[in-house]
């Protein structure tokens, strides 16, 4: 086996109506694993059959109808990590994490879905802000508890933490995803035990995105996006290189995320 692993995330928005899309990630990117958020499909209707002639004939999916969802796909054998927390006491299928044992001892991964928090960054008034705060809180206070090792975290953890990880940090001081409540809490969360995986390749000053709203007629042009996807690593893991597939914002009936991927040596 490789001592790397390139890992993929994507906020598919409905695993079944984008089902083809999955081909041109693998075409694109060749993940060895791909985690999806927002899969909206019960276990019961997860497409089992499909994925291995993907090439990914190992997965874990926790999903229920309409929304959220959570999956890992694997090309490598996997195994599901029991006894993860019910984040805010909620079974809302927003967590999942997989081991690989590898020759240099198991690596973990772990693939959220955090609550968008709504329109009001404002507990008292939002209930939706208030769960998003907790769950940050609680993952927080869960890894603080058992130090990550050999871990990669991954998923749209939808805040964009950093001033350059969204088009107008001023404009969206005051809008959920950016709200320094929001930017303070997945900054503490993130240093119990992890480095930014991709951010260690671009400058801070540089603009990073891998959102863009599907309000925006012309996305391209107006380029008003937000960084909400995003991959950690432990240290005692290796970032050896990125990529942020731009092109998928313009996919048929695609999602508003565009999938990332991270080579990680393990």
């Amino acid at each position: 086996m490789s001592n790397t692993l390139r890992i993929a995330t994507w906020n598919i928005n409905s695993l079944r109506l984008r089902l083809p899309l999955l081909t041109r990630l693998v075409e694109a990117l060749n993940p060895d694993i791909i985690c999806l958020q927002e899969t909206k499909v019960p276990d019961e209707l997860f497409p089992d059959t499909t994925l291995p002639e993907l090439g990914y004939p190992h997965f874990l999916r926790k999903g229920m109808k309409g929304y959220n969802g959570v999956a890992i796909l694997s090309r490598v054998p996997i195994k599901q990590v029991p006894d993860m927390p019910l984040w805010c006491g909620k079974d809302d299928c927003r967590h999942i994490a997989a081991q690989i044992d590898l020759p240099r001892g198991p690596l973990i991964v772990h693939n959220f879905y955090v609550p968008a928090g709504g329109d009001e960054p404002d507990r008292a008034i939002n209930v939706k802000f208030g769960h998003k705060l907790d769950l940050v809180a609680e993952a927080t206070a869960w890894f603080r508890a058992q130090p990550p090792r050999r871990a990669v975290l991954v998923g749209d953890l939808n805040i964009a933490p950093l001033e350059h990880d969204v088009w107008g940090h001023k404009q969206l001081l005051k809008v959920v995803s950016h709200t320094p409540v929001e930017v303070k809490g997945l900054l503490e969360w993130q240093s119990e035990g992890f480095i930014d995986a991709v951010r260690q390749h671009v400058p801070h000053e540089q603009k990073l995105y891998t959102w863009w709203s599907y309000r925006n007629r012309d996305w391209r042009l107006s380029d008003r996006g937000r960084r909400l996807d995003h991959v950690w690593i432990t240290p005692d893991l290796t970032s050896n290189g990125f990529e942020i597939l731009k092109d998928a914002r313009d996919w048929p009936q695609t999602s508003d995320h565009v999938p990332v991927c991270v080579e990680v040596g393990v």
